[in-house]
């Protein structure tokens, strides 16, 4: 069962077979795991969103469909989405926002590196996000951060920095932009 594919693995666990869900914890633990302690900074609640990520797989009707992307893709999106939910929970008491470090990249692991080849790739592609982000400017890297580590929504900034949500939003989207733009252009020149 171990040789099955991520998808196969899914359609298992749909029909309730606990052996393939612990084979899709054995595999994506680690990276759900160092997601959720990068963005949340706390180890029991990063704990708590592994689980709920595998409670999720276990319960929820809904399926990965491989012509949409990677299952990694499609995991590290339920995960993010747990722990937006997590971090608005917890803000309700304070909004305070996080000031973003440059540093922090540093510290994303790569546990989930599996061979030389895949944390080479991995290693690519911090050096292209690296490089992508300095083209852009201190308010974009924020607002980036708040927005997709932090949980924010755009709703909560507009009324953080004082702005229209239509201002948000097109800075937002300028800032991807950008990204977008010199991440392509770092891939082509590999």
């Amino acid at each position: 069962m171990r040789n099955l594919s991520d998808y196969e693995l899914m359609q298992l666990v749909k029909s309730k077979q606990h052996k393939a869900l612990s084979i899709l914890y054995d595999r994506y633990a680690s990276l759900i795991y160092s997601y959720a302690m990068k963005t949340l900074r706390d180890e029991p609640a990063a704990r708590d969103i592994v689980q709920s990520v595998f409670m999720r797989l276990w319960t929820t009707d809904s399926g990965y469909n491989p012509d949409k992307g990677r299952f990694s893709s499609w995991l590290l999106t339920i995960t993010r989405n747990m722990t937006i939910d997590f971090l608005r929970k917890e803000r309700r008491e304070s909004i305070s926002l996080v000031p973003f470090e440059p540093e922090q990249m540093e510290r994303i692991p790569d546990e989930f590196a599996v061979s030389p080849e895949d944390s080479v790739v991995r290693d690519s592609q911090k050096e292209q996000i690296r490089s992508a982000y300095q083209h852009l400017s201190k308010q974009q890297i924020m607002l980036l951060e708040h927005f997709y580590w932090q949980g924010f929504s755009l709703s909560e900034l507009a009324a953080i920095y004082n702005q229209p949500l239509g201002t948000v939003k097109n800075r937002l989207h300028q800032a991807l932009k950008i990204l977008r733009r010199h991440l392509l252009a770092e891939g082509e020149g590999i």
